[in-house]
């Protein structure tokens, strides 16, 4: 599940899960340092507040570490648009050196201050890392199942109105699949991106899906926009988005050449970071 809706907006699961975890974290280590004995009520409510500042302090080094790992390992794709490292829209996060950053950092608080909280901090830091490992595992057995419901979809040829499925659109090369419509600003804006990502890699299959609009409106406003894209297909009943778990726009998924879904991202995505993924994809 790549996004949740909550009423008009869609919101992405990363950032949500990560944040439940936290806010469960640290009021976990609330919990369990008022249970450590205090000399009185002022003394445990102190505690309880440094702790739960703690667990947020290791969240915010954990996001940090996570950010400059992914930006080392994919130093040259940003050296062309070095602003592109404050765009944390793009998913660029490494999930490994995100843990070791929040798990060092908790540790340095804990052993550097009142010692009746460290086993309250590392037992809300355990059972917190576990929840978020859980649904992190738990999302990536749903995308697992996601290839094959997005593979199977009929899609329609936006000029010469071939249909056929994903899996046959793409004609056994890796993929780019990006959902889209007109209307929707920020497709608007990641869509000369794409546009030049496709000119580029010819080994790729770069599939526009539009999503719920006509033939008729998807020509006009790429001959608006001075698009010239070859593979535009169209998905009328706007079935591909809930296939792999989103429920806005845009959404890209990168399917390998064997169709299995290597990578998804709900919003927006800069040329560094599509860059980043073609190489994993590649």
């Amino acid at each position: 599940m790549l996004s949740i809706s909550l009423g008009p907006l869609a919101l992405p699961t990363g950032p949500l899960v990560l944040a439940l975890a936290l806010t469960g974290a640290g009021a976990l280590a609330a919990f369990l340092s008022r249970r450590v004995v205090a000399a009185d009520a002022a003394t445990a409510t102190a505690r309880a507040d440094r702790a739960s500042a703690a667990v947020w302090g290791a969240g915010l080094a954990a996001l940090v570490a996570a950010r400059l790992a992914h930006l080392a390992l994919n130093a040259p794709t940003y050296a062309g648009t070095p602003w592109a490292v404050l765009d944390l829209r793009d998913g660029g996060w490494h999930a490994g050196a995100g843990v070791a950053g929040g798990v060092a950092w908790l540790a340095w608080r804990a052993w550097r201050g009142d010692p009746a909280l460290r086993r309250p901090l590392a037992t809300a830091a355990a059972i917190g890392l576990i929840a978020w490992g859980a649904v992190g595992w738990g999302l990536g057995r749903l995308q697992d199942d996601a290839g094959a419901r997005l593979a199977a979809i009929e899609v329609r040829h936006a000029v010469d109105g071939r249909l056929l499925t994903l899996d046959a659109a793409r004609e056994g090369r890796p993929a780019v699949v990006n959902l889209w419509a007109s209307w929707c600003g920020p497709c608007r804006v990641e869509m000369p991106v794409l546009a030049d990502a496709a000119r580029r890699e010819p080994r790729v299959a770069f599939l526009f899906v539009n999503q719920g609009e006509g033939a008729a409106a998807v020509q006009a406003y790429l001959a608006r926009e001075r698009l010239a894209l070859a593979e535009v297909w169209l998905d009328p009943r706007s079935a591909a988005g809930p296939a792999v778990g989103s429920s806005g726009l845009p959404t890209t998924v990168f399917v390998g050449a064997d169709g299995r879904i290597v990578d998804a991202h709900f919003g927006i995505l800069n040329a560094a970071a599509l860059q980043a993924r073609l190489a994993r994809l590649r």
